[in-house]
């Protein structure tokens, strides 16, 4: 908690603390047991965060939950006494974390190193016994198998993201529907996404009688939700996204339909993205179709994941890059700054004038995308 400043310039927009959430990363367990009044033994482990690490903190639940569950409140005590011992997270270093005789071994990432490109690797002279768990990444998921349903619809719910549309993700489990919204949210990097998403939402929650309301229009926000009632109270959002069970990478996906809202009904829905929505952009249909091939000859999933986000990453990038050179041409020249004279102004945005010089400094000079660019704009 000391130094929040320092690890907040430096690291990447999408890792910050959040400033007004935590992030909750849960293991649960459910055991048949009779003697219980529900037939089943329920227990979850929760760790709390103000950090959106979620490949480390679950991958450490993962360690820690099974032992937990065995051997009680003495486990937990020595593991806050070890994780107490760890260094703070700093962008740029790789941390070894042990816990529990494993040694977790990550990489922070940092404001510096370069969108789409894969971590470097540093060599760390220790002698580290035993050898360690090396993740790949603090945070990334496995963005393929998350979207492997929806792959041909990556482009509408990259813009719907972009736009800040109200989303619900109904999946058969928390796990999906976390994972889904998680990748949702991410799919603007390196933008960070700022309005709300709740990648686990219940009827019990503080919010639940805003969202459901049907007097107002819904907030600006991703929601994912598991409960069937929840078809009902919010058939009233613009955007439902029905998903089905998360399978492994290699298995060619059924691509779910988009359909009109009215089909909603209410409990037979099928899987399939429910909304009215147009989109600007046309569909890539050769990345779609690289990565079906890539299905069929059993490319690695973190190689159809990386496709993807650089797809993702080129695409947001095209569309800021047009506003960052506006934008620049609004700041004062450095001539102008002098100790002597009052600060000088930056120019006014004015929305024509930017949607004029889209014209000739636009998004088609880096993305081969066609379709209503000006559309997405306004």
């Amino acid at each position: 908690f000391q130094d929040d400043g320092r690890y907040n310039r430096e690291a990447p927009l999408t890792l910050q603390r959040e400033a007004a959430h935590y992030f909750g990363y849960v293991y649960f367990r459910q055991v048949k047991d009779s003697s219980m009044r529900r037939g089943y033994f329920q227990k979850s482990l929760v760790l709390v965060s103000r950090l959106p690490y979620v490949n480390l903190f679950q991958s450490l639940l993962q360690l820690i939950a099974p032992e937990y569950f065995d051997k009680l409140e003495p486990c937990l005590e020595a593991v806050c006494n070890e994780i107490d011992q760890w260094p703070p997270p700093v962008p740029g270093q790789t941390l070894n974390l042990p816990v529990m005789g494993v040694v977790i071994q990550v990489r922070i990432p940092s404001r510096v190193d370069k969108p789409g490109s894969s971590p470097v690797k540093q060599c760390n002279q220790e002698n580290l016994l035993p050898a360690p768990l090396v993740l790949p990444s603090v945070h990334e998921l496995d963005l393929f198998r998350c979207f492997q349903p929806v792959l041909i619809h990556i482009q509408m719910l990259w813009e719907l993201m972009l736009l800040g549309e109200p989303m619900v993700v109904m999946a058969p489990s928390p796990t999906v529907s976390s994972e889904m919204v998680l990748a949702l949210t991410s799919c603007l990097a390196p933008l960070r996404y700022c309005c709300d998403f709740r990648p686990y939402f219940t009827i019990h929650d503080s919010e639940f009688k805003e969202y459901t309301t049907r007097t107002q229009a819904p907030p600006n926000i991703v929601v994912g939700v598991t409960n069937p009632f929840f078809i009902k109270t919010l058939q009233h959002w613009p955007h439902i996204l029905r998903v089905g069970e998360l399978r492994m990478s290699g298995e060619l996906p059924k691509q779910v339909k988009v359909k009109k809202l009215a089909k909603l009904k209410t409990l037979d829905t099928k899987p399939g993205i429910y909304t009215s929505y147009k989109t600007f952009l046309h569909k890539d249909k050769t990345l779609i179709k690289r990565l079906l091939k890539g299905i069929q000859r059993k490319r690695p999933s973190e190689v159809q994941s990386a496709l993807l986000r650089r797809h993702l990453l080129e695409l947001t990038q095209s569309f800021i890059i047009p506003l960052e050179h506006y934008m620049a041409s609004l700041m004062p020249l450095q001539r102008a700054i002098t100790p002597w004279k009052n600060p000088p102004q930056i120019r006014p945005f004015c929305q024509e004038d930017f949607m004029r010089s889209l014209e000739h400094a636009g998004p088609q000079l880096t993305c081969l995308l066609k379709g209503d660019w000006l559309g997405l704009y306004r």
